[in-house]
């Protein structure tokens, strides 16, 4: 069985998240998605390329599973993160444009099964590093990588700003990360930016963002119009758009980095 989660152990302050970009379906599982389904089209295409070696000492916890497997991004108990709102579930039944993804849906006792199998094991191993670079630094901040489609009317209206910040109204972090992660976006010259606006921070940047602990969390979702050559198959990775981006993710990560210190003890 394949890992559903791989780590980069390093000794810095800022943890990676990387919930979206895996790709493993085992095979009774890919055996009941049907033919869209097994097309896997909702990955966060080649995020942990996009973000690899952007700066030193980052720790990062990958799940390795399709989002169609389980959504690690998920409230485990199957709680919606935008009530009201179209959305896809713990274990999707339909892809972002709603449509269905399966010949045989899974039951009660597949979800519970693969909760135990991979949500698990991403967010025990994800908590452990967190733990241990809060222990080391008094400080620890979560960063969490996703990127999607900039037009899915299914989920939102019009297209998606280039950089959307997520940090659930303020809560996740403590205001310094939010502000200097919105001037840097802001300031990307050829990029837009929000914060709070569709996507405020999914489940994992709610659950460990604790600023009351010296724990800080922010999501980054990122359109994927800004580093692949077409938002379709093959999903292929556009090197120039990617290298110009990674200059600006690294200098959030950079300025991040940098910040940390001077947020221990403030809870």
């Amino acid at each position: 069985m394949t890992n559903p989660v791989e780590i980069k152990r390093c000794d810095g302050p800022i943890v990676l998240g990387l919930p979206h970009t895996g790709t493993h379906v085992p095979d009774d599982i890919a055996a009941k998605l049907n033919d869209r389904g097994r097309e896997l089209a909702d990955t966060d295409w080649h995020i942990h390329t996009l973000y690899d070696g952007l700066i030193d000492n980052v720790t990062t916890v990958r799940a390795t599973f399709h989002r169609y497997v389980i959504d690690a991004n998920r409230d485990p108990e199957g709680v919606s993160l935008y009530p009201g709102q179209n959305t896809t579930t713990l274990v999707p039944l339909t892809d972002f444009d709603g449509e269905n993804i399966w010949d045989i849906a899974p039951t009660e006792a597949d979800i519970a099964a693969r909760a135990a199998n991979f949500h698990a094991p991403y967010h025990a191993a994800l908590a452990a590093e967190l733990e241990r670079v809060r222990a080391k630094h008094g400080v620890a901040i979560l960063y969490d990588c996703h990127s999607i489609r900039s037009n899915i009317p299914f989920l939102f209206d019009g297209t998606l700003p280039d950089f959307n910040i997520g940090t659930n109204l303020g809560t996740t972090c403590d205001p310094a990360i939010e502000e200097a992660t919105r001037k840097i976006c802001a300031n990307a010259d050829g990029y837009t930016s929000v914060v709070n606006g569709r996507f405020k921070g999914g489940w994992t940047t709610r659950h460990y963002g604790r600023p009351d602990i010296n724990q800080h969390a922010i999501q980054m979702e990122l359109a994927q119009s800004t580093y692949l050559s077409a938002e379709e198959a093959p999903w292929a990775y556009d090197q120039s758009r990617a290298a110009k981006l990674r200059t600006h993710l690294t200098d959030i990560l950079k300025t991040l980095a940098d910040l940390a210190p001077s947020l221990r003890g403030k809870s």
